[in-house]
């Protein structure tokens, strides 16, 4: 293993981590052992010997690229040269808390009961500082009595305690920028101010322009930024973080989290395929990445780029039994029918892999999704029986979520059901009683934020509001609510030539011009030419 010291503006020696791949295990063998890997600059100073910070340093290069299984061996390492270095154990129990923005369904009983043992043996093995003691007890908190603390109470102790280690150690940026990722992480998916992300942000802006290179800096401000309203800011990150860490899956995938956000689809596909490519199948970051990769091919009409992502997903299946993996396995062949209006395959959407051959019970919310899409095909192809079968299995969905205490979900499955429901009474004739329960399901969906694990909606719901608008000969209205969904969901190809078609049903020429141009910008060149492109030509006169 070697080290390229690069000199800061802190007073804190900062170490550049290049690791030699031999030292590396399985985990990294898809590098030449002659080439290093690249991670960005990272020191997390701790009171042990020099070899033991080095891997130390190492360890939490990883955890800010969110390498779960990549920190152990170093950390292992770390231990062997240094039995008396406390803060290896409590780097181990860190880890624990696998990502953040996931908590709490990523925090198992036996990850909540394992944590205090770590940090038991971190204090037997020997915390040389204050600094240490605090690091060890502020993460305490988050472990401390979990069957009479609710998460929520747990991780805003978390976050307090680490802004304590902070403030008593102004000169450890790696405790400001923990505090900010857990901070970011513990966001009020109701609050549109964006408080918590913007007080984060503004702790790692700062750090950034100081420490270029670190890894965690990067990708936290793009967890902070992304959100609609505040994506653009998160450019900067999103242009760097992959450069930063170019051999972590995760770091080459995070980018995507912006450009999804600004609508920004070939940037997205470039670095998704990159981090695919990179993590080959081995953790759940193949499959996130397939999934926002799908969904960006058919924003640009590449319906065969689409399908074949679809394929390769296919291909790793039962190889990474996570909510990641499990909700891209659902959502993947839902969007392929969705976006392309192939409503009678959306009805008849297998569960793959099989519920014999995968752990779908775990993860009920990635199973409602294909129930929703399910439903929105039944709906579309006037299947009555089939929407009820629908509903009654998000119902049960539902429960299953509840019991497993996951109420973001809850309320998603929720708006899911209401979504299919409005849907299908537009289609019964029930037209003012539909459009108003599509009407609230949109106002619920706008209400929250999209989870970290997903692009964006299998279909949102105020599209769905819409397009039974536009069908009931209220295209004016229809403008207006297409319009709201390309605010949220930048260059959103459905929703464009949606308000292209209500622009024309509404006499507004000059907007139908607008959004007729920009569906035929958008799928320039697309493997399979869309309805959309057709109507486009015509009213523009292209042939």
């Amino acid at each position: 293993m070697s080290f390229r010291s690069k000199p800061m503006a802190r007073a804190t020696a900062v170490a550049a981590v290049w690791i030699g791949v031999g030292a590396l295990a399985a985990g990294c063998a898809h590098h030449d052992a002659a080439v290093p890997a690249k991670l960005g600059t990272v020191h997390f100073k701790v009171e042990c010997n020099a070899a033991a910070q080095r891997e130390f340093d190492l360890a939490m290069a990883y955890y800010h690229s969110f390498a779960w299984e990549q920190i152990k061996a170093p950390l292992d390492r770390a231990a062997q040269a240094d039995p008396t270095c406390g803060m290896v154990h409590w780097a181990r129990a860190l880890a624990l808390l696998d990502n953040p923005f996931v908590w709490p369904g990523n925090v198992s009983a036996q990850k909540l009961a394992q944590g205090p043992i770590f940090l038991q043996a971190a204090r037997q093995a020997g915390l040389k500082s204050q600094r240490e003691r605090d690091y060890v007890e502020a993460l305490a908190q988050f472990f401390r009595d979990p069957d009479t603390r609710d998460h929520r109470t747990r991780a805003k102790a978390l976050e307090e305690g680490l802004s304590g280690v902070a403030q008593r150690s102004p000169e450890d940026t790696e405790a400001a920028i923990l505090h900010a990722l857990v901070m970011s992480a513990n966001f009020d998916p109701t609050d549109k101010q964006y408080s918590n992300q913007l007080r984060a942000a503004a702790i790692l802006e700062p750090i950034f322009k100081e420490q270029p290179q670190h890894p965690g800096v990067a990708h936290y401000l793009i967890h902070s930024y992304d959100y609609p309203a505040i994506a653009h800011k998160g450019l900067d990150a999103a242009r760097r973080y992959d450069k930063i860490a170019a051999d972590s899956a995760h770091a080459l995938h995070m980018p995507s989290h912006i450009y999804t956000r600004v609508g920004a689809w070939r940037e997205s596909i470039s670095t998704n395929t990159a981090s695919a490519r990179s993590d080959s199948g081995r953790t759940f970051n193949t499959l996130h990445a397939y999934d926002y990769m799908a969904y960006a091919h058919l924003q640009l009409g590449q319906d065969a780029q689409a399908r074949k992502v679809m394929s390769d997903a296919f291909a790793v299946a039962n190889k990474a039994d996570a909510f990641g993996s499990a909700f891209a396995y659902a959502a993947i062949p839902a969007r392929v029918a969705i976006e392309r209006g192939a409503w009678q395959d959306a009805a008849a959407l297998p569960l793959t892999p099989e519920r014999s051959g995968y752990a779908w019970h775990k993860y009920p919310q990635a199973e409602a999704v294909n129930a929703f899409a399910r439903g929105l095909g039944a709906v579309a192809t006037n299947n009555a029986a089939a929407v009820q079968t629908e509903l009654t299995r998000l119902q049960q969905l539902s429960d299953a979520a509840g019991a497993l205490k996951l109420a973001y979900w809850v309320e998603q499955i929720a708006i899911q059901s209401e979504v299919v429901r409005g849907w299908a009474e537009v289609a019964a004739g029930r037209r003012d009683e539909g459009i108003e329960r599509l009407r609230k399901a949109a106002g619920r969906e706008d209400a929250t934020e999209k989870h970290v694990v997903t692009p964006g909606p299998i279909l949102p719901a105020r599209e769905v509001l819409a397009g039974a608008l536009l069908d009931s000969g209220k295209a004016a209205d229809a403008l207006r609510e297409y319009e709201a969904v390309l605010k949220k969901e930048p260059n959103r190809l459905r929703a464009t030539a949606g308000a292209a078609r209500a622009a024309e049903g509404s006499g507004d020429a000059a907007k139908a011009r607008l959004y007729h141009s920009r569906v035929l910008e958008q799928i320039d060149g697309s493997d399979n030419p869309r309805p959309e492109a057709a109507n486009a030509r015509r009213f523009l006169g292209r042939g």
